[in-house]
């Protein structure tokens, strides 16, 4: 029951921050990103970011690094608000990149659990660009159990 109430407890903190800028994470790199949640719910979360200029690259679009960091860090914090007694920690992180986003673009993340077990959960995240209705990446990852 206790690691219910975790759970529902750490839910209702994200689902606080609906249509607002996260800027008070536990994640201080969840902090730089500034996303602003859509949604949130067990096992799923929706956020937006607005593409800055330090998150480019030198052409001028989303730096492939900083989609991965936005894949592992919504991701990461999915498992959070799963309420686990245990920390989990990234594996692996696999992502397909389809499209670029240019700077002043807004891109949007959701994550889904596809198979939770003891020891691994293994999550998905989709980036798009909704301005062109575009999947810019999809990443898995499998979450660890370290206890």
């Amino acid at each position: 029951m206790e690691k219910q109430s975790e759970a529902q407890q750490r839910l209702l903190i994200f689902q606080s921050f609906t249509g607002k800028e996260i800027s008070q994470s536990p994640s201080h790199f969840m902090n730089w990103l500034k996303p602003t949640l859509i949604s949130a719910e067990k096992g799923s979360l929706h956020c937006s970011y607005v593409v800055r200029k330090e998150m480019t690259n030198p052409y001028g679009i989303l730096h492939g690094g900083i989609t991965a960091g936005i894949i592992d860090d919504l991701i990461g914090a999915t498992v959070y608000i799963l309420g686990l007694n245990d920390r989990y920690t990234t594996v692996n992180n696999s992502i397909d990149y389809f499209a670029p986003a240019s700077e002043g673009d807004t891109v949007t993340a959701k994550t889904a659990i596809v198979k939770q077990g003891r020891s691994i959960i293994n999550l998905q995240c989709e980036i798009w660009l909704p301005a062109k209705n575009r999947l810019m990446a999809k990443g898995y990852s499998n979450m660890l159990n370290i206890g």
